[in-house]
């Protein structure tokens, strides 16, 4: 075992016998792909559940025996205080077999069964989610009245007031430290600030799962955290004729409820520039980014009445995000920009790294962009990965083993980097893994990923037997 875990409680989790049900349970079904019978998997376990890649069929990751030897390893997790862990394995056609776990560290954002993110400096979050609202000139103000005709549309549905003491308005607008609009003021005052007070189920008029007054809440950006994986591939824009900004979250979107689907209504006091003051925006449970305009103000909405339709997107303009790759009917000299932020470069469809390197992506037109910073690379794809070197601008840089091991050769490493990513994807050998990850690590000072190599026995698999 190469760097053994030196605490007890990583025991159990370091321990063959824990990891073995769940290998036996994979390999049902399993075809080995090389001529020597071998047969390759990989995986994460964390928890939000297990994820596997090498061919695991659905069918074996799926089943009652699986989630059950799963179980078991989360258990031993949760001993070891541990987040998640990545995990490979080579077995024979003897059932002999190496397991490789990688895992945990502060360091670690997310474990993944194709690659492991890193977090080089602490807190720190990408772009997007640091983006404040813009203050537009044109988005028009609320309509004035519409408090007044809310109350009465309500005081129609909801017969006698509960009331809301101004004290508690106070209270919440201190919180959030912003005036509450007169419209979601009349609206409390008419429910209550509390379900008790909801004699009648709000749901049934309004069509919105209401939250009580004392939850409303700002769904600023902080409220809709997301993976660096994620996030940093995400961009923020917002048209001249945008109703809504395309923001992760603001201070101004005051979280009201909900649409019963899990999406969160939220009043827009942060409107775009064609936007209006106080109109409803949904919050996508789905999406990192951005709302959608769900009405033009609260009395709209509970009176149901559409928005208007947001116009088209405008064409001919360089996206802030790109996606180019080997071969691909656009190159980087296509979406190289002063707007481009993201570049996402992908293998070919269907490829398995090594990529062929026919047409290998070359980096140079990206030098002295002022905007660009995110680069993710599929494993094989560039021509010079010393290019990345020059690209000194870069918050997340995501690339596969050989690449990050030239750059690191070589010292070009960008500084400048807020968080890493050494994916594998395509690839079958994880072995290089975490020494690259503890070499990233190590520039920035970061603690270094505990890794365990775990031999044992299967026996002989079915599949194998003659």
């Amino acid at each position: 075992m190469s760097e053994p875990a030196s605490a007890p409680s990583l025991l159990a989790l370091t321990s063959f016998p824990t990891w073995a049900p769940l290998l036996r349970a994979w390999t049902q079904g399993m075809e080995a792909k090389g001529a020597d019978g071998v047969l390759h998997l990989a995986g994460a376990m964390g928890p939000d559940g297990t994820r596997a890649s090498g061919g695991v069929p659905a069918r074996a990751r799926d089943s009652a025996a699986a989630r059950e030897a799963a179980a078991l390893v989360r258990e031993a997790l949760t001993a070891a205080a541990a987040g998640s862990v990545t995990f490979s394995a080579r077995i024979e056609p003897s059932g002999r077999t190496r397991l490789r776990m990688t895992g945990p560290s502060t360091a670690v954002e997310q474990e993944r069964s194709d690659g492991t993110t890193l977090l080089l400096a602490e807190g720190a979050v990408p772009e997007p989610w640091r983006r404040p609202p813009g203050r537009f000139a044109g988005a028009r103000p609320a309509r004035p009245g519409d408090a007044a005709a809310l109350e009465r549309w309500l005081l129609e549905r909801i017969p006698g007031p509960v009331g809301v003491e101004e004290a508690e308005f106070a209270a919440v607008e201190e919180r959030l430290g912003l005036r509450l609009p007169d419209d979601l003021k009349a609206l409390y005052r008419v429910v209550g600030a509390r379900p008790e007070d909801w004699d009648t189920p709000v749901y049934n008029h309004l069509r919105i799962e209401l939250f009580p007054l004392a939850d409303l809440r700002a769904a600023d950006a902080a409220s809709r955290p997301a993976p660096w994986r994620y996030a940093a591939c995400e961009a923020v824009a917002s048209r001249p004729d945008a109703a809504v900004q395309g923001l992760v979250g603001s201070p101004g979107w005051i979280a009201f409820g909900d649409n019963g689907c899990g999406d969160v209504l939220a009043l827009d006091l942060t409107p775009g520039p064609a936007g209006r003051t106080g109109q409803v925006v949904a919050i996508s449970h789905e999406a990192f980014i951005r709302a959608e305009l769900a009405a033009d103000s609260l009395l709209d909405l509970v009176r149901d009445i559409e928005p208007p339709d947001e116009p088209a997107g405008e064409g001919g303009r360089h996206p802030a995000v790109a996606h180019v790759g080997p071969g691909g009917p656009h190159g980087v000299d296509a979406v190289a920009c002063p707007e481009l932020e993201v570049l996402c470069v992908a293998a070919p469809a269907g490829s398995r790294p090594p990529v062929d390197p026919v047409d290998p992506v070359d980096l140079a037109p990206l030098a002295g962009l002022p905007r660009l910073r995110t680069l993710t690379a599929d494993p094989g794809t560039l021509a010079d990965p010393r290019q990345v070197g020059r690209l000194g601008g870069l918050e997340y840089l995501e690339l596969g083993p050989a690449e990050w091991r030239t750059l690191l050769d070589a010292g070009a490493v960008p500084r400048g980097l807020a968080a890493a990513a050494v994916t594998t994807r395509g690839l079958r050998d994880h072995e290089p893994l975490v020494g690259l990850c503890n070499e990233i690590l190590a520039l920035w000072g970061r603690p270094p990923v505990v890794r365990a190599v775990i031999d044992g026995d299967l026996g002989p698999l079915p599949h194998h037997r003659p």
